[in-house]
């Protein structure tokens, strides 16, 4: 009989509960982003009291043991007053409180990086130990945390010098695996800070080398700029960059932005709101898109400058585009507290109308850089009608006369050749579009199929030729079929069938095996045919997630999991296909050839497997009754 569930089965969880519990849904996870996420909250206040003019100097010590940080500014410091609802000093209410802070209100900043009143806070729940030390009115004020909550309350310390803000934090050894700090990556972090605030001073110390940085950088983005070509050694097609700094009175919007156009064949943009980096765009960075765009289509129709015989394409105008995006404004809409991606709907067009005239304008009096620039536009629009063979005209080897001739929704792959290469034939366009977000765009290509394709075995020829979904399957393979296969001229290396882990995807995987076993039969015989293991299960018990291809092995980890630690209670979650799972996900689990899991579809009995495929995909359904009937009993779970 099912346990009862009552009003007494309701866990309710107070004050900085809920972040020990679930750290990851704060700072992403307890790896080692979410150790460093920490000293990123902290020192993202710091440089908020820089970014509004209240500081000029930040510090962040990485200490002796390399697992506890201090940062220290000269901002105002921390109020330290009674707070009139809580009775608590308004210190005590920041770090033991979540949304609590004094960014919600415009008053205090105009523009800030922390708006969620969770980050202070956080930090002190998942640190064994923190001490939180403000100077301001003329006393210094200390206050002692353990694992979120208070050891004492707030204590004068005596007089103070100037104002600012002092935070040490452990973080607690129980939530993280490991805690131990990379000082490279913190000096990287400060260095970048530096360049976004320019003018402002930032040290960074580690007391396990002895080193000490100043970072300190008057000209902003121009020297991030040029610290990022010099880093990924493309040469630029111009000298002089172009940089934008701007301001949008009505929504109270300030662009910083500086770009190259540089020899390299991809697009390099490194964007920033009120100074945190968003690793995954937002609507700023579709705002920039759309003004380069619309200022140098501008630029070329009013110059006469369109080349003939070729039509340039949004992805040939940003090719070689090196540049950083920094934005200020007042509510960022970020998504989740890691805050790698901005949603404010409204941005878009403001980003798009600072960005489209300020770069006609410059392109319209730098006319020998503009020609330059179109030029390079002109040559990346070639390369892409010439089958988009990177600078050196290297054309990918291809079955097909021109690379036109492929199927729309075909992503494919940058390698020149086919060693190495792979199509991953996707179930459903959802799945795809995680499949092409995720994978390796040099040597994994992706070609999403819409729902189950024909079953051939039932299907006069005339049908089979004519179907869509397996018209694609064929160009994009561009070894032919039939008669006219030459395996010579396949394009892949491997063709990897990637389907849901249920019913549904076993049968979409069998249509397609079917067809392949039928019409192009050699491409199993040479080893050229696999089937993508995705999982079916996510398991997190504790610190640690496992994957599960079907039941049984979830049953196997879960039994697993309950002998080594009885008290963790797992978490199991159904994907319900492959398009549920994002991208990294994905790409972990399913597409990365050193994670991942792939079975080599081979013939071991070529008169069985004939047998077997005309039973249970002919025309005959008596075969099927047969075959059903004389398994039943086998049968434990059905899938419907």
């Amino acid at each position: 009989m099912a346990k009862s569930y009552t009003a007494k089965d309701i866990t309710v969880l107070e004050g900085l509960d809920p972040v020990r519990r679930r750290p990851g849904m704060y700072i992403g996870g307890v790896g080692p982003t979410g150790l460093h996420h920490l000293v990123w909250e902290i020192l993202d206040n710091a440089v908020d009291e820089a970014m509004n003019g209240h500081a000029a100097n930040i510090t962040v010590t990485l200490h002796a043991d390399g697992a506890s940080v201090t940062i220290t500014d000269d901002g105002r410091g921390i109020p330290v007053d009674l707070h009139k609802t809580s009775k608590r000093s308004a210190l005590e209410v920041i770090f033991t409180t979540l949304h609590a802070g004094g960014k919600f209100e415009h008053g205090t900043y105009r523009t800030a990086g922390g708006l969620h009143g969770v980050g202070a806070s956080v930090v002190n729940a998942l640190s064994k130990e923190l001490v939180a030390t403000s100077r301001r009115d003329g006393a210094t004020w200390e206050q002692h945390f353990t694992q979120g909550k208070p050891v004492a309350k707030l204590k004068r310390m005596g007089k103070a010098r100037g104002t600012g803000t002092t935070v040490y934090f452990r973080p607690d050894a129980t939530i993280f695996p490991k805690t131990t700090f990379d000082a490279r990556l913190i000096a990287e972090r400060l260095e970048t800070a530096s360049y976004l605030h320019k003018g402002i001073k930032v040290v960074f110390e580690d007391e396990s080398s002895g080193e000490r940085h100043l970072f300190h950088h008057d000209e902003g983005l121009i020297d991030y700029l040029r610290h990022i070509l010099a880093d990924r050694n493309t040469p630029a097609v111009h000298a002089a960059p172009f940089t934008v700094v701007r301001e949008h009175t009505a929504s109270n919007t300030r662009l910083d932005l500086a770009l190259q156009w540089t020899e390299s064949t991809d697009e390099h943009l490194r964007s920033y709101v009120n100074g945190i980096p968003t690793g995954s765009g937002g609507t700023h960075e579709n705002g920039f898109r759309a003004g380069l765009g619309r200022a140098i289509r501008n630029f070329i129709d009013t110059h006469g400058l369109a080349p003939k015989g070729v039509t340039l394409t949004t992805e040939d105008i940003r090719e070689g585009i090196t540049g950083v995006l920094s934005v200020f404004i007042p509510d960022p809409q970020f998504q989740g507290q890691t805050k790698e991606r901005l949603n404010n709907p409204e941005l878009g067009s403001v980003i798009d109308g600072l960005v489209r005239p300020a770069l006609e304008h410059w392109l319209n009096h730098n006319i020998s850089v503009a020609e330059a620039i179109v030029a390079r536009i002109t040559l990346a629009a070639r390369a892409r009608a010439a089958s988009r063979a990177a600078q050196q005209a290297v054309t990918r080897k291809s079955a097909t006369s021109n690379r036109l001739n492929l199927p729309g929704k075909l992503s494919d792959c940058t390698s020149p050749g086919t060693r190495g290469s792979e199509l991953f034939v996707v179930e459903g366009d959802s799945a795809g579009g995680s499949a092409k977000q995720g994978r390796d765009r040099v040597h994994q290509a992706i070609l999403p199929l819409r729902g189950k394709v024909l079953n051939v075995e039932s299907a006069p020829l005339a049908k089979v030729l004519e179907n869509k979904e397996l018209s694609d399957l064929v160009t994009a393979l561009g070894c032919g079929l039939g008669k006219q296969f030459e395996l010579t001229r396949l394009r892949y290396d491997r063709v990897i069938i990637l389907a849901d882990a249920d019913a549904d995807g076993n049968h979409i995987a069998t249509l397609l095996l079917t067809f392949l076993y039928r019409y192009l039969p050699k491409l199993i015989a040479n080893n050229h045919v696999y089937l993508g293991q995705p999982p079916l299960y996510r398991i997190d018990a504790g610190k640690q997630t496992f994957w599960a291809l079907d039941d049984n092995q979830r049953n196997t980890i879960l039994d697993d999991i309950t002998q080594r630690n009885g008290r963790v209670r797992p978490e199991v979650t159904r994907f319900k296909g492959l398009g549920e799972m994002m991208p990294k996900v994905l790409w972990e689990t399913t597409m990365n050839p050193k994670t991942r899991r792939l079975l080599r579809v081979s013939i071991a009995d070529q008169l069985r497997t004939d047998r077997v495929i005309a039973d249970l995909m002919g025309r005959d359904a008596s075969a099927r009754f047969r075959f059903i009937m004389d398994r039943a009993e086998d049968a434990d779970d059905l899938d419907v």
